[in-house]
């Protein structure tokens, strides 16, 4: 099993890795943690062994399954919902007629349904079936960000494997030297959340969140007509909610400055739920900026 490429959760690695040389493979399975962390990786590279026909200790091996798992064109191996979109009922129902075929190439069949937690809820149920009497040679694994969406039948029914964030010190390390950050601040390293899917999507965003960190920190330092002017860089409704949580983030590190950035935070939330609530986008943002400013300016000049 080939981890060298995929860092953190060497815990979870290592489960893997003796479940392979014990022959202790299950039906079922359920990859739980943040998005972004490696699950997907693991979850390949667990599928490749659990089909490899030769089972040696080389790093590459050879035999016709890990060679046709390489070359993308293992008959006995399927991915669903790589690309992370709602998983429909008829895509989970295809499944279950196709898992009760016998393997072609290996002796046994994967399947891995990434996001899973995005399938409906007739999705659920209908696979719940194949959880509770799957075919001897299949193994599902389940792959999830947000295990609350997940029905509790099928939870009980997998052997759930946490994985938890990477540490600061690697993904520091990662995205100096593979993504080529440069320097990256406090805030912006603690908003990755320990996920390099998360360093990854923001890189390009990194300039911006450099300014909204200069914008956190000016509150007290500038009036508010150059508060509102300096804020339309959050004026970005297709990336809003990283943006509003990398407010939190930057409000929370000033707060021993200021017990005042707690109320601040409270006004990003509700900043948040306005625009779930499909909210009039930009005055939502102006309602934000203005409260924040107040929060830390006005109130206090009246006290």
């Amino acid at each position: 099993m080939d981890f060298r490429n995929i860092i953190g959760n060497d815990e979870v690695k290592d489960y893997l890795i003796k479940s392979i040389k014990q022959k202790n493979i299950l039906h079922s399975y359920l990859f739980l943690g943040t998005s972004g962390i490696g699950k997907l990786l693991i979850a390949k590279e667990f599928a490749k062994d659990i089909l490899c026909l030769e089972n040696t200790k080389d790093e590459i091996c050879t035999c016709k399954s890990c060679t046709c798992f390489n070359g993308k064109n293992h008959p006995d191996f399927h991915c669903i919902n790589e690309e992370g979109e709602t998983i429909k009922v008829d895509t989970i129902r295809e499944l279950t007629e196709k898992v009760i075929e016998k393997p072609i190439v290996s002796n046994k069949k994967v399947y891995i349904i990434n996001d899973c937690e995005k399938m409906t809820k007739e999705a659920q149920n209908c696979l719940l079936k194949t959880l509770e009497e799957p075919p001897e040679f299949a193994v599902i694994i389940l792959i999830s960000s947000n295990e609350n969406l997940i029905l509790n039948t099928i939870k009980s029914r997998c052997m759930s494997v946490k994985f938890k964030p990477i540490e600061e010190h690697k993904l520091l390390k990662y995205i100096k030297d593979v993504l080529e950050y440069g320097d990256v601040s406090k805030n912006l390293l603690k908003t990755f959340e320990g996920s390099i899917g998360k360093a990854i999507k923001l890189k390009d965003s990194k300039e911006k969140y450099e300014n909204i960190d200069l914008l956190i920190s000016n509150l007290n330092q500038k009036d508010l007509i150059e508060i509102l002017l300096d804020g339309k860089i959050i004026y970005d409704k297709e990336n809003i909610y990283d943006i509003l949580d990398y407010i939190t983030v930057c409000l929370y590190s000033k707060i021993n400055e200021n017990e005042k950035y707690i109320n601040c935070i409270k006004y990003v939330n509700k900043c948040a739920m306005r625009l779930k609530s499909n909210s009039n986008f930009d005055m939502s943002i102006d309602n934000l900026l203005l409260e924040i400013w107040e929060e830390i300016n006005e109130k206090g000049n009246r006290s």
